[in-house]
């Protein structure tokens, strides 16, 4: 967990050096992502982490990695799931997801809904985070960053 922070503070950090135009209070958007006046608002992080029940190869685990991405698409169409990837796995750190609740009951409620999670595959551990309103926008926005495949 240090290590994630440490390169998120320092991402923070890098961004901070650039000349950057004065911001424009835009109290409309603040409002719709439940941002307060320093434009913060409450997430869940949720670390997913190598489970108790590893799923050989094969069809079976195939289908549950195609549900985990569905479900993945599910919650972020829902507006609940802001940000999810992989992670390298060391330590057994497979993943996170950032989800736009406010407590760790409902994020669990909504992980919970993962096909990874009930299997046994991953184990799940929250943590309430505090950070920018601006990732209740990253689903949309990710959205237009992906190049159509042509049949």
């Amino acid at each position: 967990m240090r290590r994630l922070l440490i390169a998120l503070t320092l991402s923070c950090l890098s961004l901070a050096g650039h000349a950057q135009p004065a911001p424009v209070y835009d109290a409309a958007l603040a409002k719709a992502w439940g941002a307060n006046d320093q434009g913060l608002r409450k997430y869940v992080f949720v670390l997913l982490k190598t489970g108790p029940k590893p799923m050989p190869a094969g069809p079976e685990r195939d289908a549950m990695f195609k549900g985990h991405f569905a479900n993945m698409g599910r919650l972020a169409n829902d507006g609940v799931l802001v940000y999810a990837g992989p992670m390298d796995g060391v330590d057994g750190w497979r993943g996170i997801f950032i989800m736009a609740v406010t407590d760790i009951a409902t994020a669990r409620q909504h992980a919970e809904t993962d096909p990874v999670l009930q299997s046994g595959e991953m184990v799940a551990e929250y943590h309430l985070h505090f950070g920018s309103a601006a990732l209740v926008g990253v689903p949309e926005a990710h959205k237009r960053l992906i190049k159509p495949t042509t049949p």
